[in-house]
C-alpha cells in the first residue's frame, strides 16, 4: 500500500502528479451524464481510450450503449516519486464501471503504433468476440516509431508559410494572464513528420490488419476523431502543421471508403484536453467560447452520445460535403462565432477576467489530472499504487 496526500505540482498546464480519487470521480461523473438504453450487442475497439474524447466515447459506449470490446491506452504506473498518470487511474475506474454494467470490456496498456500491439489486440478480438462492429481511433501522440522501418517521427506545432503571433492564455497562480506567442513556420520535414505521427497511416494499418484477419462484421464502420475549429485558431491549428495531418486523416477516410470500408472522420467541438491545452491560443479561444455559451456548450460526453447514435444507426449521420460527421455545428454558428470574434478582438489584460471564463478553464485543466473535482477530499491520504485492470 502506498497511501499519501497528493497535491498538484507542476508548471503552467502540466502537472507531475495525478489524483487517483479525483480521476475516479471524473469517470463516475461522465457515466452519470448518460442514460442507459436497451440496444443490441455491439463490439468496439477504441484506440486512445484513456483521455479526452476517446475516454468520453468509451464511457458513453459502455454506460449508454452497452458495448463490449477493447480499449487501448499508453499510460505510466506509479513510481517511488510520482503517481501514475491520470489516464492510468481513469482506465482502472472505467474497467470497474464496465464490470458493474456487465460488459465484457478489456483494456490494453501498449503503444498503439506497434505491430506487436496490433497482434495482441487482434488475437484478443478473435478469442473473445470473433468480430468487431466499430473501430474508434482517437490518438494524440507527440511522436511515433514506425515498426516497419524503425524510424521515429516527431510532430511539430508550427504554422505553414510564415510566423504567426497569437493572443494566448496563461496563469500567474490562479490569475489569468494575457500573453502573446509567436509560432514559427514548419519546414517540409516538420510537415512530413507531423503527418506521419498524426495523419491516417496508422489508422489505415489497423483497419487493414483487422480485415486481413477477417475480424470485421458485415456492418463494420470506423471513425477517427478530428477537429476543425474557428478561423481565430486557424493559422496555428487547421492551416498549420497539425491541420496538414488532420487533412491526411480525412483523406484516409475517403480512401478507405473507396476500398469498401465505412470510414468517417468525426469533427468534434472545442474542449479542454491535454492535447489542446498545449496549443497557443486554444485555451483563450475555448474560455471565450464557454463564456459565450455557458452550459449550452456541448461537452465531450454529449458529443460522444451523438456519435454513438449515428454510427449505430439510431439516428441518421450528420455528414458534410466531405463525408465528415459533424458534431461541432453548435460551435461554428455565425451567431456564436460573431460573439467570440468580438471578445477576441477586445480582450486585454484588464478585460480578460470579464470576457473569458478563465476560472472554468483553469478548473478544467486541473480536472484533467483529477484535481478540483467536486466531492473529493484532497486533504485525505489516497492509494496511488493502483493496478492496471486485468483481463
Amino acid at each position: 500500500m502506498s497511501e499519501r496526500v497528493v497535491k498538484p505540482v507542476g508548471r503552467g498546464f502540466l502537472f507531475l502528479d495525478s489524483h487517483p480519487a479525483g480521476c475516479v470521480q471524473v469517470v463516475r461523473d461522465l457515466a452519470a451524464a448518460v442514460e442507459p438504453r436497451t440496444a443490441e450487442r455491439r463490439v468496439a475497439l477504441v484506440i486512445g481510450s484513456s483521455s479526452g474524447y476517446g475516454l468520453a466515447t468509451t464511457i458513453a459506449g459502455l454506460a449508454q450503449f452497452g458495448i463490449d470490446g477493447i480499449g487501448i491506452a499508453f499510460e505510466k504506473d506509479a513510481t517511488a516519486r510520482r503517481t501514475a498518470t491520470a489516464g492510468w487511474y481513469r482506465t482502472a475506474e472505467t474497467a470497474k464501471l464496465a464490470e458493474e454494467l456487465g460488459r465484457d470490456f478489456t483494456f490494453v496498456n501498449a503503444d498503439a503504433f506497434a505491430d506487436t500491439t496490433k497482434d495482441e489486440v487482434l488475437d484478443l478480438i478473435a478469442e473473445r468476440f470473433g468480430k468487431i462492429d466499430h473501430l474508434i481511433y482517437s490518438v494524440a501522440a507527440p511522436r511515433r516509431t514506425d515498426p516497419r522501418t524503425g524510424e521515429t517521427y516527431q510532430s511539430a506545432l508550427k504554422t505553414i508559410g510564415a510566423p504567426y503571433t497569437t493572443k494566448s492564455l496563461a496563469y500567474d497562480g490562479t490569475e489569468p494572464q494575457l500573453t502573446e506567442v509567436t509560432v514559427d513556420p514548419a519546414t517540409d520535414d516538420d510537415l512530413a513528420q507531423t503527418v506521419k505521427v498524426m495523419g491516417g497511416e496508422d489508422w489505415a494499418r489497423w483497419v487493414a490488419a483487422l480485415q486481413e484477419r477477417d475480424l470485421l462484421s458485415e456492418d463494420f464502420n470506423t471513425v477517427a476523431l478530428t477537429y476543425i475549429g474557428s478561423d481565430i485558431t486557424g493559422p496555428i491549428y487547421r492551416q498549420g502543421s497539425i491541420g496538414a495531418a488532420k487533412a491526411d486523416l480525412e483523406q484516409t477516410a475517403l480512401t478507405l471508403t473507396k476500398e469498401g470500408i465505412h470510414a468517417y472522420t468525426s469533427v468534434n467541438g472545442a474542449a479542454v484536453t491535454q492535447a489542446s491545452s498545449a496549443i497557443p491560443g486554444i485555451g483563450l479561444y475555448t474560455s471565450l467560447l464557454h463564456k459565450t455559451l455557458g452550459n449550452t456548450m456541448q461537452t465531450p460526453i454529449q458529443q460522444s452520445v451523438s456519435l454513438w447514435n449515428q454510427i449505430t444507426g439510431a439516428t441518421p449521420k450528420d455528414l458534410d460535403e466531405d463525408n465528415r460527421i459533424r458534431l461541432d455545428r453548435w460551435e461554428l454558428t455565425s451567431e456564436v462565432q460573431t460573439e467570440v470574434h468580438a471578445a477576441w478582438q477586445s480582450v486585454t489584460q484588464n478585460t480578460i477576467a470579464d470576457l473569458a471564463d478563465h476560472e472554468w478553464f483553469y478548473a478544467e485543466i486541473r480536472r484533467l489530472y483529477g484535481f478540483d473535482v467536486p466531492g473529493v477530499n484532497y486533504e485525505a491520504e489516497v492509494e496511488v499504487d493502483v493496478p492496471w485492470p486485468t483481463r
